[in-house]
């Protein structure tokens, strides 16, 4: 038997990797056939572009975005499901016996005005969920995510002879906030569609030059959480503080303190951040007020280091206030948003190899990178933390013009980061390596 199935597998192994070769074989100019594939649909992908850049929408807000990505997806033959949690869109397209791959992108863009001086530069105006008008604009490249997936649907229609399979194509609101996730798997996307074996993102990063690709295994990104602080005192006079119970120094006390615990009582080895972003209190010079309120951001890979974070916190601020003889009844107030949790992204070590040959074998093995985890969240990571398990991966999709990239390196000025009001990716070649990426990675999982 083991003879048997070694005369018969070796050669049928040699046969499939030169069939796979031929795929994606390189012409005398060395592009792909991938590659020349993408070129004749880019002139449609970049008038898509455009169109989602100059009409950004707000997280929960992006109903006309997301009648786009439904319209596009089924002109392409694809079952379209909308309304999803929201404004998300399931899409679903069955080719043969095979394994399901589901390929997510956001919908939502940032209330950030946007200054890039660029001829097709948003400029929308949205009221935000304070009714505050803003400008909108899609400063964290969600339009190049969406054009992205888009691209490879139709990359991957067009060669359905190459593949056998099940593709599930998400488009998901309100990523910006926490909450876009979440409510789609509440919706029942692993209980109504197709459960996937594998899932893939993509997200353009600012500081790679466009026509890269970065791969992280393992953690990638970051547990997220917003914690509200309000720190309770005895106000009076500022001529008379013995009077009081200052809680501009005790949030003072606190700032520092807190520092300690990623450096005094968390491991050096597990990466956390706390950060305090906002400290409010007092009306004017002389008057000490009765409350000072502090806004926090943890971040973390490790759930456990997440728990030890919060635990910390709420010790530590409620002893700071004791030593200060604070009475129980103007104890500090620690409140952690829950609701707006994002967990870490961990890429599933297997299947981010796998992704990382098949870009590699499509864009050469110089345009991949392995680049380290970050501190930013991603509510992408909810798709790898349900009963299910299924592996998922995020690759970065570098968006700077070259030209830029090598005067920032040479230079050491720094480039417009994502969020950015300045942020311009080089669009044309982001959203072709974008394609080609994704693509391969999707031929590569459903053929392995």
């Amino acid at each position: 038997m083991k003879g048997l199935f070694t005369a018969f597998y070796v050669p049928f192994l040699v046969f499939s990797v030169n069939l796979y070769a031929q795929q994606v074989s390189n012409n005398e100019f060395g592009e792909t056939r991938l590659s020349l594939s993408v070129d004749k649909a880019m002139p449609r992908l970049e008038k898509l572009y455009l169109h989602f850049h100059q009409h950004p929408e707000l997280s929960y807000q992006e109903q006309q975005t997301a009648k786009i990505m439904a319209e596009t997806l089924s002109e392409l033959g694809v079952d379209v499901t909308s309304n999803v949690g929201g404004y998300g869109v399931v899409g679903v397209y069955e080719n043969g016996d095979g394994p399901t791959l589901l390929i997510r992108t956001d919908l939502d863009a940032l209330p950030v005005t946007e200054q890039t001086q660029k001829p097709y530069a948003s400029k929308v105006t949205q009221l935000d969920k304070d009714s505050n008008e803003v400008g909108v604009m899609h400063a964290c490249g969600h339009d190049i995510h969406m054009v992205s997936l888009i691209g490879t649907a139709e990359q991957l229609i067009h060669r359905k002879q190459d593949w056998q399979g099940t593709l599930v194509l998400l488009a998901q609101p309100a990523e910006e906030v926490g909450g876009g996730a979440k409510a789609m798997l509440e919706a029942g996307i692993f209980s109504d569609y197709p459960i996937p074996d594998y899932i893939l993102a993509l997200h353009v990063s600012a500081d790679m030059a466009a026509g890269q690709v970065g791969i992280t295994s393992g953690y990638a990104l970051a547990n997220v959480d917003s914690v509200d602080i309000r720190v309770k005192g005895v106000g009076g006079h500022g001529a008379y503080p013995q009077l009081t119970i200052d809680p501009i120094v005790l949030a003072s006390r606190m700032v520092l303190a807190l520092q300690t615990i990623a450096s005094r009582e968390i491991s050096p080895l597990e990466p956390n951040v706390m950060t305090v972003g906002s400290i409010q209190g007092g009306t004017k010079h002389n008057i000490i007020p009765n409350e000072v309120k502090l806004a926090l951001t943890l971040r973390s890979y490790n759930p456990e280091v997440r728990l030890q974070q919060i635990a910390s916190l709420k010790r530590m601020v409620k002893g700071i206030a004791m030593s200060a003889g604070v009475p129980n009844d103007l104890a500090p107030v620690v409140f952690v948003h829950e609701e707006e949790r994002i967990p870490s992204t961990y890429n599933d070590p297997a299947l981010t190899a796998q992704v990382s040959r098949s870009i590699a074998a499509e864009l050469g093995s110089n345009n991949v990178l392995k680049v380290p985890a970050v501190m930013a969240g991603e509510d992408f990571g909810l798709y790898g933390q349900t009963k299910e398990r299924r592996p998922i991966s995020l690759f970065w999709l570098g968006a700077v013009n070259k030209g830029k990239y090598a005067n920032s390196v040479s230079s050491g000025e720094p480039l417009p980061s994502l969020h950015s009001s300045q942020f311009a990716p080089d669009y044309p070649i982001t959203i072709h390596t974008g394609v080609r990426a994704m693509t391969a990675s999707a031929i590569g999982l459903f053929n392995q």
